[in-house]
């Protein structure tokens, strides 16, 4: 069975449903802050369109030929392969996207119908419901739901590590859930701008509702104000977020092209040459991480 993820290092999904919130650079230099802590860090994209690979520089990864992250995930690969997909970056390992992630919706939906046949709770034949599938091995679903199979992927190559990243998909769905069960911990990234409300209560609701079908805690470990500028309307949204989230910190990231700019050039901001202030708040997270998962003393 996967290990719980409390007795492996953090897990932290990085998530928010509305697109063009800046999710994946927000994952990226949290990551690169982390690092520059001194922290090992095991960066994994699992969104689709494998926007994080290409803003790691490992694009060639993105496109490569089987096997990749969605035969693991979807038991076409077995998961003690897993370990071999690692990429190597100056900032951290990467678990990369693939293109054939943009099938991986649908056949998670398959594997978790096998697993529900293999346990009695679908009449049916697992072997004949995977034929619906692309690649789903049903002898290689072990586990109770398809939500657990990151979860048990992780558990296989996560040993050394002192951070696990993971940049979530821009959308709700099985794989969002998916990275969302196997972090138990989000990080949320929204711009200050009113058409986040409406996000945030939704990804409120959304995590209500994972945590009551899978029976599990979720726990907001920050949100993140990105793209924040001096209008009357980023005052007003950095108060809401406040208020929503008076239990959390908020960081606030100001609006800086360097931060587009380290992205295009595959590094987080810590590993490109020009010096930012937003720097010094991405710090700040993983110093606050540090402090909330106890690993402050830790740091020679």
């Amino acid at each position: 069975m996967p290990m719980d993820p409390a007795t492996g290092p953090p897990r932290l999904c990085v998530t928010n449903a509305k697109g063009g919130t800046g999710k994946t650079t927000v994952a990226i230099n949290v990551a690169g802050a982390l690092n520059e802590r001194g922290w090992d860090v095991l960066f994994v994209d699992f969104d689709p369109q494998g926007n994080a690979t290409e803003g790691l520089g490992l694009l060639e990864a993105y496109d490569a030929n089987p096997p990749s992250l969605f035969d693991v995930l979807t038991g076409g690969t077995p998961m003690t392969e897993a370990s071999a997909l690692l990429v190597d970056h100056p900032e951290m390992d990467v678990l990369p996207s693939n293109v054939d992630m943009l099938q991986a919706e649908h056949e998670l939906t398959i594997v978790d119908l096998v697993s529900r046949a293999k346990r009695g709770v679908v009449d049916a034949d697992p072997a004949a419901i995977a034929q619906l599938g692309r690649s789903v091995d049903p002898d290689a679903v072990n586990t109770d739901h398809a939500l657990g199979r990151l979860d048990a992927l992780l558990t296989e190559i996560e040993d050394g590590y002192d951070y696990v990243v993971i940049d979530s998909p821009p959308f709700y769905g099985q794989l969002t859930d998916t990275a969302i069960f196997a972090a138990r911990n989000v990080i949320v990234p929204a711009l200050t701008e009113a058409s986040s409300e409406r996000a945030i209560e939704l990804l409120i609701n959304q995590l209500a509702a994972l945590e009551a079908h899978a029976d599990i805690t979720v726990k907001t470990r920050g949100v993140v104000a990105n793209r924040v500028e001096k209008t009357n309307e980023d005052r007003t949204m950095l108060r809401w977020l406040n208020q929503v989230f008076d239990d959390f910190p908020v960081w606030e990231v100001r609006k800086r092209v360097a931060l587009q700019r380290a992205f295009s050039a595959g590094r987080s901001i810590f590993a490109y040459e020009e010096s930012i202030d937003v720097a010094d708040v991405f710090l700040e997270m993983a110093d606050d991480l540090d402090r909330q998962f106890g690993k402050q003393e830790m740091i020679a």
